[in-house]
């Protein structure tokens, strides 16, 4: 299908050597706003994202891609290139020079072997933006490591301030469910290629852009790193108490957990009321947002009993016409199911690679423009699927430079007559 001329970033081709998730998020990212990704994998196996992790059945037994893969490669194509053989890299290159957007994510200087690095790409492409998702960046000791999000969660010290307080049962450092290193990094490497396409627009110069895992876990942890900075105090877990004084955490109704978040002197006093605790309201070690805190244990054995009194729901009802912000501890079942989120319009239905006649659900894009909204136009591609399209169309490679790579070794199989790509 013709690629629609629209979205923000329409006209920019993105060449995407990254596997699994930081590095395939943001050039989805990129796609999803207009730009025409290509992504490159390895010939028979591809991103390791596609067999790695989860892999679903559907509720009616069919198949569906791994959720790692099928999450963050939409508004793709693909294409298998050996860039380990001489005539590979050298394909992958004369790409590069007619792209405007590189994204990879090998270890600092594995490219450069194959002639594919920042410096040997700039020379002959001077307007290319080159983005490096790594674990610890293009420099400093650490650089040659390889890692994955739980370890930058770790070592990062997220995992440190996560989790049950110390003494407690189940108490000790715990990583969060989802990726969220992997993801915010992928955020991160889209704001500097942005930054830097408008940095081209106005000197016609690219840039590299070095995005990492390490400086996006430590960023994320806001102004959590930065009281140690001021103070350096070493912050103590805290449970799911929430960062903004007490009562602001997870608190126990009769039937589920309820998240209130209740840290100022307005919201305080209106849960009080709707608690029917005046006392509280009164008592001098919860006068302030900081007494609150450092009391939060004794302000939570008076309300708890209170609290279990409750209903989820009728609490819930209470708190927000009260305007105290509260809100369910959703599973995902509860979550996907909200009216607010299902009226936002958080899922997205696109076509299943492997039973092209079933559509599924995906999470949509986060970036909400009102005159260039997001567009999902392709649905995340089989391995290889567009390896002849990509090279005849875009690139003017011929059927016979095809036969004589595919002889070489350097391209997968021929994949003609691939199922449609429409999203």
């Amino acid at each position: 299908m013709a690629i629609a001329d629209d979205g923000p970033l329409a006209g920019l081709r993105v060449l995407d050597l990254g596997r699994v998730l930081a590095a395939p998020w943001a050039s989805q990212i990129l796609g999803d706003l207009g730009a025409d990704v290509i992504k490159v994998e390895r010939p028979g196996s591809g991103d390791d994202a596609r067999s790695l992790g989860n892999i679903p059945v559907r509720p009616d037994g069919g198949p569906a891609p791994a959720a790692m893969f099928f999450v963050a490669n939409r508004n793709k194509r693909s294409i298998e290139i050996d860039i380990t053989r001489p005539e590979g890299a050298e394909l992958v290159r004369a790409m590069a020079l007619k792209s405007d957007i590189l994204i990879e994510n090998f270890l600092p200087g594995k490219l450069a072997r194959f002639g594919l690095d920042h410096a040997t790409l700039r020379e002959a492409h001077p307007g290319l933006i080159y983005c490096s998702v790594t674990g610890y960046g293009q420099d400093g000791p650490y650089k040659d490591r390889p890692g994955y999000d739980g370890l930058f969660q770790a070592v990062g010290g997220l995992m440190s301030v996560t989790g049950n307080e110390d003494g407690s049962p189940g108490d000790g450092p715990m990583k969060s469910g989802p990726s969220l290193v992997d993801v915010a990094t992928g955020y991160v490497a889209v704001i500097g290629i942005l930054a830097a396409l408008q940095h081209r627009n106005r000197t016609g110069e690219g840039q590299h852009v070095d995005a990492t895992l390490l400086d996006a876990v430590v960023s994320l942890q806001s102004s959590l790193a930065q009281s140690y900075l001021i103070s350096r105090k070493v912050p103590k877990r805290t449970g799911s108490a929430g960062n903004g004084g007490h009562p602001a955490g997870m608190f126990h109704c009769g039937d589920g957990p309820v998240f209130i978040s209740a840290g100022g002197n307005a919201h305080y006093k209106a849960l009080c009321r709707v608690l029917d605790l005046p006392q509280l309201a009164d008592d001098p070690r919860f006068a302030t947002n900081q007494k609150r805190f450092a009391n939060r244990h004794a302000w939570t054995a008076i309300a708890a009993p209170a609290l279990l009194k409750w209903q989820r729901a009728d609490l819930v009802d209470a708190l927000v016409a009260a305007d105290v912000p509260c809100g369910p501890v959703a599973d995902y079942d509860a979550l996907f199911s909200d009216p607010h989120v299902t009226a936002r319009d958080v899922t997205v239905a696109v076509a299943n690679p492997l039973e092209p006649d079933t559509d599924l659900a995906t999470l949509a894009s986060p970036v909400r423009l009102s005159a260039t909204p997001a567009t999902y136009r392709r649905r995340p591609p089989n391995l290889g699927e567009h390896t002849d399209e990509i090279l005849t169309e875009l690139f003017d490679f011929s059927a016979e430079d095809l036969r004589r790579y595919r002889e070489a070794g350097v391209l997968g199989v021929s994949r003609a007559g691939a199922d449609e790509t429409s999203a």
